[in-house]
């Protein structure tokens, strides 16, 4: 099939893109390039360099005719989110409505839409399942959860099928190691430099985390299954980021001590997500426990002797 990967020189796009083809599929990436990580240009697909509002984002859609449309292009910052809101609407509202506008009128079969668990808020419950309210707590949020809408009103509007995927914390090979999604790349970055981890508050706040790997097979299965669902994307195992900081240490087999600084304000104290919607309906678990993820990254690092985690080649 013809797959346009939007986003698909970031973090978890360039993991799908990989997927999609081995799987033998005819893939084209469209990505602003923007971010330092470069390299993560995929050699062996097309690539195109353009903003998600370029109006010639019409001609690519036209000859390139793709049948599916994975959409992962987004301002992913949080904390940026909150500084600069025009800007996370615009890429992350307005790009998606661009891109629904190009999927109606080329008659695009269905958009894979990745979200976030953000959109929820605080928990009113554990796990958080896709029937709990919405209430995000940052800009980011609220444009993750307006693209949502949008396209659930664009298949309503047009014969286009989706599935949208919330994830939970997601960690893997070519993440970045900075930002406040980044902390398992940051934690192995900074203790494979024997440097020590800095932990944010008491360490005892908890999250749910995702090997990138089990994310994409969670887009592979979207392209056959969820047909106009919604879907967590998650382990529904909630881990201390004490503990997790010294399950990187165990398995980096170092001794280094953490550095405690003043909580950030608004972080939620604790979160997990249900998975078993995406259990049930997309035939999909994770096959990763975050010890395994982990490990699995570091034995990638030292075979393969790369600078860090982020430069991870194809």
């Amino acid at each position: 099939m013809n797959i346009l990967v939007t986003g698909g020189a970031g973090f978890i796009g360039s993991n799908i893109v990989n997927a999609l083809l081995d799987k033998g599929h005819n893939v084209l990436v469209l990505d602003t390039f923007a971010r330092e990580m470069t390299e993560l240009k995929n050699k062996y697909v097309k690539n195109i360099k353009m903003d998600l509002l370029n109006n010639s984002i019409s001609t690519v859609f036209r000859e390139f005719s793709p049948e599916i449309v994975f959409h992962l292009a987004a301002q992913v910052s949080v904390q940026k989110s909150m500084k600069q809101p025009l800007l996370d609407a615009n890429v992350n509202t307005l790009g998606t409505i661009a891109i629904l506008e190009q999927c109606v009128k080329n008659k695009v079969q269905k958009i894979i839409y990745s979200s976030s668990a953000a959109v929820y808020g605080n928990p009113k419950y554990f796990g958080i399942d896709e029937k709990h309210s919405i209430n995000p707590l940052s800009h980011y949020g609220i444009s993750k959860y307006a693209s949502e809408l949008y396209v659930k009103l664009y298949s309503n509007l047009a014969n286009l099928d989706y599935t949208i995927l919330r994830y939970a914390n997601v960690y893997g090979m070519r993440q970045e190691p900075y930002g406040e999604g980044g902390v398992v790349s940051i934690f192995i970055n900074k203790i494979l430099q024997d440097q020590s981890p800095v932990i944010f508050g008491n360490g005892n706040q908890t999250r749910d985390f995702i090997y990138v790997k089990d994310v994409v097979a969670a887009n592979m299965a979207a392209l056959t299954t969820g047909s106009k669902g919604v879907y967590n994307i998650s382990c529904n195992a909630p881990i201390s980021v004490n503990d997790l900081c010294g399950i990187v240490l165990k398995i980096t087999n170092k001794k280094i001590t953490p550095v405690y600084k003043a909580a950030k304000p608004g972080d939620i104290e604790h979160s997990y997500l249900d998975n078993r919607l995406a259990y049930k309906e997309l035939c999909w678990k994770p096959e990763y426990n975050i010890y395994e993820g982990i490990k699995e990254i570091y034995d990638y690092y030292l075979e393969n002797n790369v600078g860090s985690l982020s430069h991870a080649p194809f």
